[in-house]
């Protein structure tokens, strides 16, 4: 009943804001123009389709916010004005009972938030449609922040991703431009972020390794503050972290009163970006204003500060070479390499012929060289590089998505700080620096040393391994008998087949004979 009902105020909500007339636009039948005539019964909407579509999941709840923020992040997917709207969607969700979230940490620790602590402040300071977080003080007088998990999530989530679902197998039948936005890989997608958003351990965990991806050494705690985790007042319902103070990184006129050096600030968010994702495969994936602050106490003035670390991404070695050369590749104008990187690669078919690859990516690439460096989004070259891809049947890797949605959010970010900033200017040198470390002398020793541990175990081996290969006995002879029996066996057999095929052949037409003959 909950589910039909359900069903019905999604129809109502689609109705209501037109979204039939966008889903029928879309698809190129004769059929389809038809129904959009009657449904617009001579009338067009007045809002644009991307206004339409993110004023209809605000109005549907916070699930469908949630899932609009995904969407967003797949422009590789969804036209450029839908993703645009999306990526502007918030959480406007009240908050909770402060009672509720009390017996919640009660459940989860074993004691009151009001033993645990010396203070609690009962009013959450902010409320997102996950969780939301109160100020508490431990008995130490260490001050922090305590996430809690809004009750009864899992349940209201299964529920509208088994309605996403069955909507999303309704789109696959409508035609071959709704499939291409492959919308249960989607909704699939979105169901694994969830699980994981709902996880507070999961997210303290990925709190902690990013605190000591950055606390490594001296020069990189001078770029990020990261919270320290609690572990003692943590579980998969509550998540204890230090409370970080900070000016949000979007409000320019109160960091400039903080004396902060904004053109400094805007090139460490970019060098952030870049240490995060080549040299440790491990970034903050959702870093948009309200999840990053920078401080304005004396002693870390300017510093940028990382909070919600519920979606993080994660690049193997093979993804961090393929995006550091691709890059490289790009900033000399060698396009050529840059299809030779995607054959290379397996992302595109092997027959695929290099130098029809070559002129895709240059007619998306060269028009980029006619502004100026300080207008040039890497995140969207790397953008239309996925959409060439797509073009040679490429399915384009989860991560690198996200990592394209994080870096146009850096850029959005470093150039509301500095207009003029050169991207380029900044990340060339750090790309060129990082591939001369993977394949110069100190890559080579530092692999070296890597492999040093597992070559001393196997190398006293090596003489045994070889004397033992050595006096194995052959048995390719005996194989080669093996496999010449068992060819004249399926000989054998074919001829058998057909034997019978004949004889049922002849037996079939007997019978067809002395039927038309009575």
């Amino acid at each position: 009943m909950f589910s039909l009902c359900r069903l019905l105020t999604i129809l109502l909500v689609v109705f209501r804001y037109r979204l039939d007339e966008l889903v029928l636009s879309s698809i190129r039948h004769p059929w389809a123009s038809r129904l959009l005539r009657i449904a617009r019964l001579g009338r067009k909407p007045k809002l644009p389709r991307g206004v339409r579509l993110r004023l209809a999941l605000e109005s549907l709840g916070p699930i469908f916010v949630k899932f609009g923020q995904v969407l967003s992040t797949r422009r590789d997917l969804i036209p450029l004005d839908i993703a645009e709207q999306l990526a502007m969607l918030q959480d406007r969700v009240p908050p909770f009972p402060s009672e509720v979230a009390e017996a919640t940490i009660l459940k989860a620790l074993g004691a009151s938030p009001y033993e645990l602590f010396q203070k609690f402040d009962r009013e959450p300071i902010a409320s997102a449609s996950i969780a939301q977080v109160h100020f508490a003080e431990l008995h130490n007088g260490r001050e922090v922040a305590v996430k809690v998990l809004r009750p009864g999530m899992r349940e209201v989530i299964h529920k509208d991703l088994r309605l996403m679902r069955v909507l999303a197998v309704f789109m696959e039948r409508l035609g071959p431009d709704a499939r291409r936005l492959k919308p249960r890989e989607v909704v699939a997608e979105f169901d694994k972020y969830l699980n994981d958003e709902l996880d507070l351990i999961r997210e303290a965990s990925n709190c902690s390794q990013l605190r000591r991806n950055f606390t490594k050494d001296a020069e990189r705690t001078q770029l990020l503050m990261v919270p320290e985790v609690h572990w003692d007042y943590c579980a998969s319902t509550v998540f204890t972290m230090d409370r970080m103070k900070g000016i949000p990184v979007n409000q320019i006129d109160r960091l400039r009163a903080a004396n902060v050096d904004l053109k400094d600030l805007a090139r460490k968010g970019v060098e952030i970006f870049f240490t995060q994702v080549f040299t440790d495969g491990f970034f903050h994936a959702d870093m948009h204003p309200g999840n990053i602050y920078v401080s304005d106490a004396p002693e870390s003035l300017g510093r940028y500060i990382a909070l919600d670390f519920g979606i993080v991404g994660s690049l193997s070695e093979f993804d961090k070479n393929y995006l550091a050369q691709n890059f490289l590749a790009f900033f000399r104008r060698d396009y050529r390499r840059v299809a030779q990187l995607h054959i290379e690669s397996g992302w595109v078919p092997p027959e695929t012929r290099e130098e029809e690859l070559e002129g895709s990516v240059r007619a998306v690439c060269e028009p980029y060289f006619d502004r100026p460096l300080s207008e040039i989004s890497l995140g969207q070259v790397l953008l239309r590089l996925f959409q060439t891809s797509r073009r040679f049947n490429v399915e384009i890797q989860p991560q690198l998505v996200l990592l394209q949605k994080t870096l146009l959010n850096v850029e959005g970010m470093g150039r509301d700080l500095d207009p003029e900033l050169d991207l380029w200017d900044t990340a060339k040198p750090y790309l060129e620096k990082w591939m001369y470390q993977r394949i110069g002398p100190s890559g080579f020793y530092s692999r070296l040393k890597q492999e040093a541990g597992q070559w001393a175990q196997i190398m006293p081996q090596l003489p045994r391994l070889v004397y033992s290969s050595l006096n194995r006995p052959d048995t390719g002879q005996a194989l080669n008998q093996e496999l010449k029996l068992l060819r004249q066996s399926q000989q054998q057999a074919n001829r058998l087949l057909s034997v019978l095929c004949a004889v049922l052949a002849v037996a079939v037409g007997v019978a067809i004979w002395a039927l038309v003959g009575r």
